[in-house]
C-alpha cells in the first residue's frame, strides 16, 4: 500500500500522539497536510518555532482580506510537519491554495466539515455530546484506530453531496496526491481532517473530473508567514479546524501522558495557592478520587476536563465560583503565546517592531499586564513613544489607563499582544520601514484627508505629542489651522480645544516643542467666545444639556491653559482665563437663555470669584415668575459636579428648600425626574450632609417644638438650679 490517509481531530491531542507513532511506524518518504501548498517554502522553519503559531494568508495591497491557519503543540498536523522535518522527509500542504480561498467573496474563512459526522457517531453511541464521545474513543485512547475512523467516516458520509467550495478543496487534495505518485514516492502519509478520508481513499475519481472542478477559480495574490498565535485566540476561534475551548487541558494530555488527572489536580491546587488560598495535598488526593468516581459512574474509561472539573470546585474550591474561574483561565484555556524566529519572513515595520521591543524591554504576553511609566525616564518615555505610534497604526497592543498619583509625567498601560496586531503591521507596512517612520506618515494622511473633522485633527495633533513625530507635526498643525479658519460652528471648536490644550500640556512636560501651536489654541478661544453668545439662544433642553458639556470641558481646558508651566510668565497665562470669563459673565445675564445655561453659568462664575450674588440669582430664578420645569433646570445647572455648595452656604439651602417645601403636588411630580437626576448624582457623604443641614435647619427655627420628656429632664434641672443656688426659689 503507497498511500496511508489518518483521519485526525484537528487539535487534538491523542490524535497528534498516534499520528507520531504510525509516521514512526510507517516511515513515508513524502508527507501531505491538509493547508495551503503556498506555505510550503515554510515548513522548514517549524522547528525553530515555539507553538501555538499560524500560518497568515493575505493579499498585499489589501492586508484586510486575509486568513489564519493555526497550529498548536498538540495538533496532529504540527506533529508531523516536526517529523517531516527532523527525519528529512519532504512535507506538502495538500488543501486549496490560499490563492484561490482569499478570491472566493463568500467566506474568507478557511472552514472545515460543513456537516457534523461527530455529532452523528456520537448520536449513534448514545452521547448526547459528540466532544465527549470523540474523547473517549479516540483522545483517551493510547493509539487511534485510523482503520476505524475511515470506516465511520464513509459510513456517515454515504448518500452526502459534498458543497462546490468543499468539492473542490477535496479535488485539489487528490490533484496533489496524484502528482506525488506520479513523483514515484513509495510511501505516501497524508494527515487531513477525519471528514475527508473517504475522498482520499479507494479508487480516486478520473483527474479529469477533478481539473473540471478546478479550472477557472477566480484567484488572487497571496503572501504567507508564520505568526505567534494564543490559547485563548485558539480557544475562540471559528476558522480552519475550527475552535477548542479548553486549549490548556489539551496541552495538558498532550505533554503528560502519564497520570494526567492527578498532575493536573495537582497544577490547579498550586494555582490556588499562588493566590494564597488554602489547599493542602489531601485536598488533591480527595479531588483526584472524587474524579474517578465521577468517570467510573458516567461509564467512561479516564475522568475527562468536566469530571475533573467538578472534583476541583467541590474539594479545592469549596464550591467557590471565583476559584473555579481562576482555574479556567489560568489552566483550561491557558496565557500561552507562541514565539517567531527571527529568520521568519516579515515586513520590515515587523522587525522594526520586534527590534525595538527587545530594546526596551517590552515583551508580548498573552494575558493583561500593567505598566506604570514615569516620563521623567528616557527609557519609559521611549517605551511611551512607541506604544502612542503603534496606537496611532491601528495596533493596540497597549491600552492607556488611569494614571497612578499627580502629575502629567505619569502614564498606566495594560498590554496584550493578540495575532491581529501582526496583520495590522503587514497592512501598513507601505507606510514606513520603522514605526517612527510609518507613524509619521499615517499622521500626515489623516491630516491630508479632505473629510478629516476639526476635532479629529485636533486629536491627530495630541496623538503626534505623544509619539513624538516632529516631522509630522508642522503638516498637522497646518492642516488644522485652515480647517478651524474655515468652520464656523462653534460647538465644532468646543469640541476640538480640549484635545488641543492637552497637547499643549503634554508638549510641555514632555519637552516637545509644538511651534506655532499656542497661536492656533488662542485662535480657537476666541473664536468661541465670539461664537458662543449666539450659539446659546433658542434651545431645547437635549441642545442645551450638549451645549453645557462642551461648555464645562472649555472651561476645564482653559483652567489647564491658564496653568503656566515652570519658567513662563503667570501673565501670559492670565489672558484666556479673563477672556472666558467675561464671555460666560455677558451670557449670564440675559433673560433668554435656557434654565440649565444659566443656573451652570452662575455655578463656574461663582466659583471661579467673579460672582457675589449668587443667592440673588437663585433667588429669581425660582420666583413664581418661572415654571417650577425652568427652576428645576436651573437647580440642575447650578449643582452640577457636587453638592458641597449647598453643605456650606446656608442661604443657597434654604433657598432650595424653601422653594421645594412651596412645591404643589403635582409640581413636585413634575419636576421629580430632574431633580432625582441632580440629587442622585452626588456623593453619598454629599447627601447625608445636606439631609443633616436641613433637619438641623428646621430644629433651628422651631426650638420650642422641640420633643423634650420633662418627666426626665427633671433631675438635671433641680442639678442645675442646685448648682446656681435657686433650689429652694
Amino acid at each position: 500500500m503507497r498511500v496511508h490517509v489518518l483521519g485526525v481531530r484537528h487539535h487534538g491531542p491523542g490524535s497528534a500522539r498516534a499520528v507520531r507513532a504510525e509516521l514512526e511506524r510507517l516511515r513515508p518518504d513524502a508527507i501531505l497536510i491538509e493547508g495551503p501548498p503556498e506555505a510550503d517554502p515554510l515548513v522548514s522553519l517549524a522547528p525553530e518555532l515555539e507553538p501555538p503559531v499560524a500560518l497568515l494568508a493575505h493579499v498585499p495591497g489589501a492586508p484586510a482580506n486575509a486568513a489564519f491557519w493555526p497550529f498548536a503543540g498538540f495538533s496532529p498536523e504540527w506533529q508531523a510537519i516536526l517529523y517531516g522535518t527532523s527525519a528529512g522527509v519532504p512535507v506538502r500542504f495538500c488543501d486549496l491554495p490560499a490563492a484561490h480561498s482569499l478570491a472566493d467573496d463568500r467566506d474568507q474563512e478557511i472552514s472545515d466539515m460543513r456537516a457534523d459526522p461527530i455529532g452523528s457517531l456520537a448520536a449513534a453511541a448514545g452521547y448526547d455530546d459528540p466532544e465527549r464521545w470523540w474523547e473517549d474513543v479516540v483522545e483517551h485512547r493510547g493509539d487511534t484506530p485510523f482503520e476505524v475512523i475511515a470506516e465511520a467516516m464513509a459510513a456517515v458520509r454515504e448518500g452526502y453531496e459534498p458543497d462546490e467550495r468543499e468539492a473542490r478543496r477535496e479535488a485539489y487534495m487528490r490533484k496533489t496526491l496524484r502528482a506525488a505518485l506520479k513523483q514515484g514516492y513509495g510511501r505516501i502519509a497524508v494527515i487531513c481532517g477525519a471528514w475527508h478520508v473517504p475522498a482520499l481513499t479507494g479508487p480516486l475519481p478520473p483527474a479529469t473530473a477533478d481539473n473540471a472542478l478546478l479550472r477557472g477559480l477566480p484567484k488572487v495574490k497571496a503572501e504567507l508567514t508564520w505568526v505567534p498565535w494564543t490559547y485563548g485566540r485558539l480557544a475562540s476561534w471559528s476558522g480552519y479546524g475550527a475552535g477548542i475551548t479548553s486549549p490548556g487541558w489539551y496541552h495538558h494530555l498532550f505533554t503528560a501522558p502519564d497520570r494526567p488527572v492527578e498532575r493536573w489536580l495537582a497544577e490547579a491546587a498550586a494555582v490556588l495557592r499562588d493566590e494564597g488560598l488554602a489547599v493542602s495535598s489531601a485536598h488533591v488526593i480527595e479531588s483526584v478520587r472524587l474524579a474517578g468516581s465521577l468517570a467510573a459512574l458516567r461509564g467512561r474509561p479516564l475522568a475527562g476536563l468536566s469530571e475533573v472539573t467538578e472534583a476541583a470546585r467541590a474539594v479545592l474550591c469549596e464550591g467557590d465560583d471565583l476559584a473555579v474561574e481562576l482555574i479556567q483561565r489560568r489552566m483550561v484555556v491557558g496565557d500561552r503565546l507562541g514565539h517567531v524566529s527571527d529568520g521568519t519572513p516579515m515586513v520590515p515595520l515587523q522587525r522594526d517592531l520586534r527590534e525595538q521591543q527587545r530594546r526596551l524591554k517590552l515583551k508580548a504576553e498573552a494575558l493583561d499586564r500593567e505598566i506604570d511609566l514615569d516620563l521623567r525616564k528616557p527609557l519609559d518615555l521611549d517605551r511611551s513613544h512607541l506604544l502612542h505610534r503603534l496606537r496611532l497604526l491601528g495596533v493596540g497592543w497597549g491600552t492607556p489607563g488611569q494614571a497612578r498619583g499627580r502629575g502629567t509625567f505619569r502614564e498606566t498601560w495594560t498590554l496584550r499582544w493578540r495575532p491581529e496586531h501582526d496583520l495590522a503591521l503587514i497592512e501598513h507596512a507601505a507606510l514606513g520601514t520603522t514605526v517612527d517612520a510609518a507613524a509619521a506618515q499615517r499622521a500626515r494622511d489623516v491630516a491630508g484627508a479632505p473629510v478629516a473633522a476639526l476635532a479629529d485633527l485636533t486629536s491627530l495633533v495630541e496623538q503626534c505629542l505623544l509619539a513624538h513625530l516632529p516631522k509630522a507635526l508642522p503638516e498637522v498643525l497646518a492642516a488644522l489651522s485652515a480647517k478651524a479658519a474655515l468652520d464656523t460652528d462653534v460647538t465644532h471648536l468646543m469640541a476640538a480645544l480640549p484635545a488641543m490644550v492637552r497637547a499643549h500640556r503634554y508638549g510641555d512636560v514632555r519637552g516637545t516643542s509644538a511651534e506655532g501651536l499656542t497661536a492656533i489654541v488662542r485662535s480657537m478661544l476666541e473664536r468661541i467666545c465670539v461664537g458662543l453668545p449666539v450659539a446659546v439662544t433658542g434651545l431645547d433642553d437635549e441642545t442645551a444639556a450638549d451645549l453645557l458639556k462642551h461648555v464645562d470641558a472649555v472651561h476645564a481646558a482653559v483652567a489647564l491653559l491658564t496653568e503656566a508651566p515652570a519658567g513662563s510668565g503667570a501673565a501670559e497665562g492670565a489672558a484666556p482665563r479673563e477672556r472666558w470669563l467675561a464671555t460666560l459673565g455677558g451670557i449670564s445675564d440675559r433673560q433668554d437663555l435656557h434654565g440649565l445655561i444659566e443656573g451652570r453659568l452662575t455655578r463656574i462664575l461663582l466659583d471661579s470669584g467673579e460672582l457675589q450674588d449668587a443667592g440673588d440669582r437663585m433667588s429669581r430664578a425660582m420666583s413664581r415668575g418661572h415654571t417650577p420645569s425652568r427652576a428645576a433646570a436651573w437647580v440642575e445647572g447650578f449643582l452640577a459636579g457636587g453638592g458641597l455648595l449647598l453643605v456650606h452656604d446656608p442661604r443657597l439651602l434654604g433657598l432650595v428648600d424653601g422653594w421645594l417645601s412651596g412645591l404643589s403636588g403635582d409640581q413636585f411630580t413634575d419636576v421629580q425626574p430632574l431633580l432625582r437626576r441632580t440629587f442622585g448624582g452626588f456623593a453619598v457623604p454629599e447627601r447625608r450632609a445636606i439631609g443633616e443641614r436641613v433637619r438641623s435647619a428646621g430644629r433651628a427655627e422651631a426650638p420650642g417644638e422641640q420633643d423634650v420628656d420633662e418627666r426626665r429632664a427633671a433631675a438635671a434641672v433641680a442639678t442645675v438650679l442646685a448648682i446656681l443656688g435657686k433650689a429652694d426659689g
